[in-house]
């Protein structure tokens, strides 16, 4: 996994970049914001996760995208540009398949902003931002989004021990398989209810819940987040004006309509492309820079 220079940037600046760029991939349906925001999250999402993340792209999210853009033609014949008719006799529209394909690529940009999010965001990030205002909220979610990867990893190496005596779920006919994936997942059940009773536990001995108690926190608010802050409200706000006062219309029904040239609509668009690949800027100029040190040792 590459080292994210924006993950160590102040938790607000990294939450409310992702509350901006997930929600403005969420509702904005013109396909230049669409494809660039699809592009940013892309590239992100492989720079924090590497291989594993374009695997992951190419595998489930590409699929996915041409399953969803071919669905949507077969049950949605709203348009006036009809290409042919279908089988069963409704038309086959190009506006259709445009807005399909807009659905499906804004599917994906979101699954893939939420996994950046999801690298980015850890448990004890959660824990800053919400522990004084929500405590019980922000500790049930840091713990939930600290379970499943180590549930991942767990029942890994459960497996593994299973396998060495012949008791894994690739062991033995289908019965005896399904006897030891019921095995595995037993264990699974005892061990996240052990883990659940340690850390209970460990909770109490640190005085979690009584009144007075403070917390140790290593984020400090500094200039450069000051300058990001910035940075990530004022393209927010100029892309939320433009978006209200229609430099960013677009529709799909009944024909397709919308803005694609302009001063102000390009100015959006570039605006837009910052805000999205202002991670990968960052981490493209801290590169730079320990590129330029190891090169003077």
């Amino acid at each position: 996994m590459n080292k994210d220079a924006f993950s160590g940037f102040h938790p607000v600046v990294n939450l409310l970049y992702f509350i901006g760029v997930i929600g403005f991939a969420m509702f904005f349906t013109h396909p230049v914001c669409l494809t660039l925001s699809f592009l940013c999250a892309f590239a992100y999402s492989v720079y924090i996760n590497g291989k594993k993340a374009l695997r992951f792209n190419l595998l489930f999210m590409l699929p996915m995208l041409l399953t969803a853009a071919l669905l949507n033609p077969a049950f949605n014949h709203q348009g006036g540009t009809i290409l042919t008719y279908l089988p069963s006799g409704n038309p086959l529209t190009l506006e259709s398949i445009a807005y399909g394909a807009a659905a499906a690529l804004m599917l994906i940009t979101v699954i893939s902003w939420f996994s950046c999010f999801n690298a980015v965001m850890t448990s004890d990030k959660f824990v800053y931002l919400f522990g004084r205002v929500i405590p019980a909220l922000s500790l049930i979610l840091s713990m939930s989004l600290r379970f499943t990867p180590r549930f991942k990893a767990q029942i890994k190496v459960i497996s593994q021990a299973q396998k060495c005596v012949g008791r894994d779920v690739s062991n033995g006919s289908l019965l005896q398989r399904a006897k030891h994936g019921i095995l595995i997942l037993s264990i699974m059940v005892t061990w996240a209810l052990e883990n659940g009773i340690e850390t209970a536990g460990s909770m109490r001995g640190r005085g979690y819940g009584l009144p007075g108690r403070t917390a140790f926190s290593i984020y400090r608010f500094d200039r450069r987040d000051a300058y990001a802050l910035a940075f990530i409200l004022l393209c927010g706000a100029y892309i939320l004006i433009g978006s209200v006062t229609g430099g960013l219309y677009f529709r799909y029904f009944p024909t397709v309509k919308g803005l694609w040239s302009g001063a102000y609509t390009v100015s959006l668009f570039a605006v837009y492309f910052a805000l999205a690949a202002a991670p990968l800027a960052i981490n493209a100029k801290e590169d730079a820079k320990w590129k330029a040190i190891v090169s003077k040792i």
